[in-house]
């Protein structure tokens, strides 16, 4: 068993059951230890400052006991350990990566505004969390967007094809290995093939000052190639680690959102990676399309931090 355990955050939601449910399997695949734990949002005169109360006592809470009762019978259940925490959760549930291999929770929790696609203790965990971060949406999703984002994303539906499928996004210019190594990792776990997307911007503006020459125009097969090209380079040593796992790239023309939200209505999975920190901009960063990625995709999705850079 791994030393690590899956943690699945709930609030007694119908958003963190799914999240549960999800958890669950996680653990199972890697026979891993499934961590239960419940924070309970401090009232509204306490110290919002302070992140986690005493010791993580169990006991008597009625989320947690709702849990046990429904894993009881269970007998395919790993080996569960239940947790309640106090504390703000959009500050508590990132520090929980810092010994986990995985974090799961819904999109969405109890006491959240019906208006919005992901709650904001989702959004913290998926910004801050040590660990990647699988937020599980709702069902009925529909992988749709705004109509500029969908548009690019119904330029290519990609290749059909039966069985499950890990989505992945390419940065043909900044790729991140950990952002590969998750979704190969998890491709292998669920006998999954993989799905890789590097989208290259389309059409290029060229611009030209009065009395200048305009440039030649752009080749876009030239484009796709090299983007194309670029990303199985990447992919190759993951495909040397990972052989048993059939993997596909595709080069797009457009913004890599709408491409990756699209291909969700057809994903076990869509992982995206999160920015590394920069001098100038020291904090957490998602990105705008791991942050539109979060809001539409119709199906799971696993947000990985960064690998640390190398000495």
């Amino acid at each position: 068993m791994s030393s690590t355990p899956v943690i699945a955050a709930v609030d007694g939601s119908e958003d963190s059951r799914r999240a549960l449910e999800w958890a669950l399997d996680a653990a199972r695949r890697r026979a891993a230890e499934l961590r239960v734990v419940h924070v309970r949002q401090y009232a509204a005169w306490g110290q919002a400052d302070v992140l986690v109360a005493g010791p993580p006592d169990a006991g008597g809470d009625p989320v947690l006991d709702e849990v046990r009762a429904l894993l009881r019978d269970r007998p395919d259940a790993p080996a569960v350990e239940y947790v309640a925490m106090e504390g703000v959760p959009g500050a508590v549930l990132p520090e929980l990566g810092t010994d986990s291999q995985l974090l799961v929770l819904g999109s969405r929790g109890r006491g959240g505004f019906a208006s919005l696609l992901l709650g904001s203790n989702g959004m913290a965990a998926a910004r801050d969390a040590a660990c990647p971060v699988v937020v599980v949406p709702r069902p009925g999703r529909d992988g749709s967007t705004s109509r500029a984002v969908r548009a690019v994303g119904e330029h290519g539906g990609g290749p059909d094809g039966p069985g499950p499928r890990v989505v992945v996004g390419v940065h043909a210019d900044s790729p991140d290995d950990a952002t590969l190594d998750f979704a190969f990792t998890e491709a292998a776990l669920r006998g999954a093939r993989v799905r890789a997307i590097a989208a290259y911007p389309w059409p290029v503006q060229t611009w030209s000052a009065p009395g200048q020459p305009v440039p030649p125009p752009i080749d876009e097969d030239a484009v796709r190639n090299e983007t194309r090209s670029l990303a199985e380079g990447f992919l190759a040593p993951h495909r040397k680690r990972h052989p048993d796992v059939r993997a596909e790239v595709e080069a797009l023309p457009g913004d890599a959102a709408g491409h990756l939200v699209a291909a969700s209505k057809k994903a076990d999975l869509v992982v995206v990676g999160r920015h590394r920190r920069r001098l100038l901009a020291p904090a957490s960063m998602m990105g705008s399309v791991t942050q539109a990625v979060l809001l539409h995709a119709a199906s799971p999705v696993a947000v990985v931090p960064p690998a640390p850079p190398q000495e």
